[in-house]
């Protein structure tokens, strides 16, 4: 724990139970609030606060009279007022992130998409993806050509795209626009998510904007019902007085 540092206590603290949750340093549960006080020298509020966030994530669940256990096949909790990477959001949950590479190819039957993205073939990449080697997600990007092969460079199966764009070609991403609806599965995708055919599943779409306005990407995925869920935070507006 830093003491200097601006990063308050509790979020220290959260963030370092999260790190040792991952690296399966606490297996079942974790440490008791007089040890983890104890052990960083941090007072009973620091300590209920940090775990207090980790319950809402979903990472931890408090048992009456029992303790505080590590919660196991959990949700993966996010959150839409953030723009997270898949990768992120698992990683954020003490869990670890997978992606298997589906296909990454030049696709020219999307007319829906070719005034979207200025182009009547697109590269398209789809990926499944996974939370503590479960199937989660069903990933489908779609980009214009150029930057589609750029991105297929990569090692998809182990990349992060939103770094692969930032952090490599150096493309801001400023915004997305999301939607999010129940969608009919495929056959060959429930298959790959381990769920029963002809249901319906959570579906996000997502149209990713760089610092001009312009359109970066065009997302849509597929999230097992039972294992992913969306969350968002909202306060009452203020009424004027009279």
């Amino acid at each position: 724990m830093n003491f200097e540092s601006h990063i308050p206590l509790h979020i220290q603290l959260k963030d370092l139970l999260k790190t040792e949750i991952f690296d399966g340093k606490h297996v079942e549960k974790i440490p008791s609030e007089r040890e983890l006080m104890e052990r960083f020298t941090i007072s009973r509020s620091t300590v209920r606060e940090a775990v207090s966030h980790l319950v809402n994530e979903g990472v931890l669940k408090k048992i009456h009279g029992k303790g505080t256990y590590i919660t196991k096949n959990k949700t993966v909790h996010d959150w839409l007022n953030t723009l997270n990477s898949f990768t992120d959001t698992v990683r954020n949950m003490g869990m670890k992130p997978g992606a298997k590479l589906l296909h990454a190819k030049m696709i020219d039957n999307f007319p829906e998409l070719k005034d979207l993205l200025k182009h009547s073939t697109l590269f398209s990449i789809a990926r499944l993806r996974t939370a503590d080697d479960q199937p989660i997600a069903i990933e489908r990007h779609y980009y214009n050509p150029h930057l589609g092969q750029q991105i297929s460079d990569y090692d998809l199966n182990t990349a992060t795209i939103y770094d692969v764009l930032e952090k490599d070609l150096n493309i801001a991403i400023i915004e997305a626009e999301q939607t999010v609806r129940c969608h009919p599965i495929s056959l060959e995708d429930a298959k790959l998510l381990n769920l029963p055919p002809n249901i319906n599943v959570l579906c996000v779409e997502r149209i990713l904007l760089g610092a001009q306005g312009e359109i970066i990407e065009y997302y849509s995925s597929l999230f097992h019902p039972e294992l992913y869920m969306l969350k968002l935070k909202t306060k009452r507006a203020v009424q004027g007085v009279g």
